[in-house]
């Protein structure tokens, strides 16, 4: 059993504020170092998860901001680990290589959930974000993209809006919660040591059982992308690229058969934006 892991920060136990997920800011580096050790740990959670149940391989990209945030020598050394960037797939990079399922640990929901911890899509930059004219987050791309490839999301860790999101969208995945938000920047959260107890018995979970009940996320082809920008600017930077269709004042359309070509697109799309 191969498994691949996405770990983002912002659905890790007890993070609330973006001062805790920030390696940009000085200002922040206290903060940001905590909870990047708590990212860390969490990581390792469903690594020994996914080792118990019977993995073989396990791959882990680091999947925030800079994308190098995990303590590599803190990390599991069962586990080979991706970081740094650009990287084609971003948050799913290595998904090509082959795995039998994927996790997708300390994730957040979609721009625009209420009562969401830190809620936002890739960048603050955008709005939201529509797959054949269905709402999706970070989460419904990164899936479509993982199912393009023939790799089933079958565990989800975050906050309780993220988990709703996960099964209204991927159906039979397993979602552990470790918080509760109150509003974007509070919520009441797990004990980081029971948070972690938790992933680790889920994702061993999902391991012993395997993929039945779960299946890729496939959009069907031809695959409709609509970015609607926070601002008509970034629409106008975002609609340059050939191919790309200005769709309305802050929106801006793409099209193909390929998954993999609309991720390519959505990428292009917030970079032409100023957002990554």
């Amino acid at each position: 059993m191969r498994v691949y892991l996405s770990i983002d920060m912002e659905g890790i136990a007890g993070v609330v504020h973006e001062d805790q997920t920030n390696p940009i800011d000085p200002r922040c580096a206290g903060e940001y170092t905590r909870f990047r050790r708590l990212m860390t740990l969490e990581a390792n959670a469903a690594i020994e998860g996914a080792l118990s149940g019977g993995a073989t391989k396990v791959l882990v990209n680091d999947s925030h901001w800079t994308m190098r945030n995990l303590l590599a020598e803190e990390l599991h050394p069962a586990a080979e680990l991706i970081c740094g960037g650009p990287k084609t797939w971003s948050m799913m990079e290595g998904i090509e290589l082959g795995w039998d399922l994927a996790a997708c640990i300390g994730y957040h929901a979609m721009a625009g959930t209420a009562n969401a911890i830190l809620d936002h899509t890739y960048t603050d930059r955008i709005m939201a974000v529509r797959l054949n004219d269905q709402l999706v987050g970070e989460l419904g791309i990164n899936a479509a993209l993982a199912g393009a490839f023939g790799v089933p999301i079958a565990l989800v860790s975050g906050d309780a809006a993220c988990a709703r999101e996960a099964e209204s969208l991927l159906p039979g995945v397993r979602t552990v919660v470790v918080k509760q938000a109150v509003s974007r920047r509070a919520a009441r959260c797990a004990a980081p040591e029971v948070a972690r107890g938790l992933i680790r018995q889920a994702m061993h979970d999902v391991v012993v059982a395997g993929r039945p009940g779960v299946r890729p996320f496939l959009p069907k082809p031809p695959i409709s992308l609509e970015v609607d920008f926070s601002s008509s600017v970034h629409a106008d930077h975002a609609a340059m690229a050939p191919g790309f269709l200005r769709a309305g004042p802050r929106t801006v359309g793409f099209s193909h058969a390929d998954m993999r070509e609309v991720f390519r697109a959505f990428r292009t799309m917030f970079n032409l934006a100023g957002g990554d």
